[in-house]
């Protein structure tokens, strides 16, 4: 209208589909657009060998890629930046943000945002990676498991209910259900050493900055403020040797 009132010329384009050209003036229209944009993403990585159980409740960005045999699960949002393996299995309920997932991993009901994950990396129900974490392979973070800066050797499991913030974690390595790495001394982050084969038991409270030594155990509901050497054991609160008694403590 504006360039028949201005007697300018106008010219008609032909065009294959009409939804190349949608205008967006509301958001109702905008709602429209983004639909028909998602549409061509799931089409076009589904013709590439990715299945997606519901194109219509999965929501995908541009600028994302997934390999050949994924499976992605209802209710899943991936976003920008994000790149998925081979034989993967992500959702439902999941949303994945600017992060690197390797081949054969699965993620179930979770949030990950800016992190790394390895091949065959399980995470999930529930599980939280929010920025900065890079896990190795065959690592399993489970229900109710919120990570921040944390990086793993291979095969570590924190099965349910723990806070890793600001850790290194070695191989193989087990954390027990109800782990905190207390990171945060109110000014300042600290980290969290844990070795290859380390078992922290059940409610164990890792005072930062720590470090749990190679094939070291602390007891269930041990608040550890000192160092402990490869393989040592210590209980208690605050956590000591095994085979110290508490009046032994200097």
């Amino acid at each position: 209208a504006l360039l028949a009132a201005a007697e300018r010329r106008i010219v008609p384009v032909p065009a294959d589909d009409y939804r190349t050209v949608l205008g967006v003036n509301d958001r109702v229209e905008l709602a429209l657009a983004r639909a028909t944009l998602n549409e061509r993403l799931c089409r076009a990585h589904m013709l590439a060998g990715v299945t997606i159980i519901d194109p219509a409740t999965t929501y995908l960005e541009p600028g994302i890629t997934i390999g050949a045999d994924t499976i992605i699960a209802p209710n899943t949002t991936i976003a920008l930046g994000t790149s998925i393996g081979r034989d993967a299995r992500i959702g439902p309920n999941t949303r994945i943000a600017g992060s690197i997932i390797g081949d054969h991993a699965r993620i179930t009901e979770s949030v990950v945002l800016d992190s790394r994950l390895a091949d065959g990396v399980i995470v999930g129900p529930f599980a939280h990676l929010r920025g900065g974490n890079v896990l190795g392979a065959h690592t399993h973070i489970g229900n109710f498991v919120e990570l921040k800066k944390t990086t793993t050797g291979e095969d570590v499991k924190a099965g349910h209910l723990a806070y890793l913030g600001d850790a290194t974690i070695g191989d193989r390595a087990n954390i027990g259900a109800g782990t905190i790495t207390c990171n945060y001394d109110g000014v300042n982050k600290h980290q969290t050493q844990i070795g290859s084969d380390a078992f922290i038991g059940s409610n164990s409270s890792l005072v930062a900055p720590i470090s749990i030594g190679e094939a070291a155990l602390t007891g269930a509901g041990a608040v550890v403020i000192r160092d402990v050497p490869a393989g040592d054991r210590v209980v208690g609160n605050p956590a000591r040797p095994l085979n110290q008694r508490p009046s032994d403590r200097a």
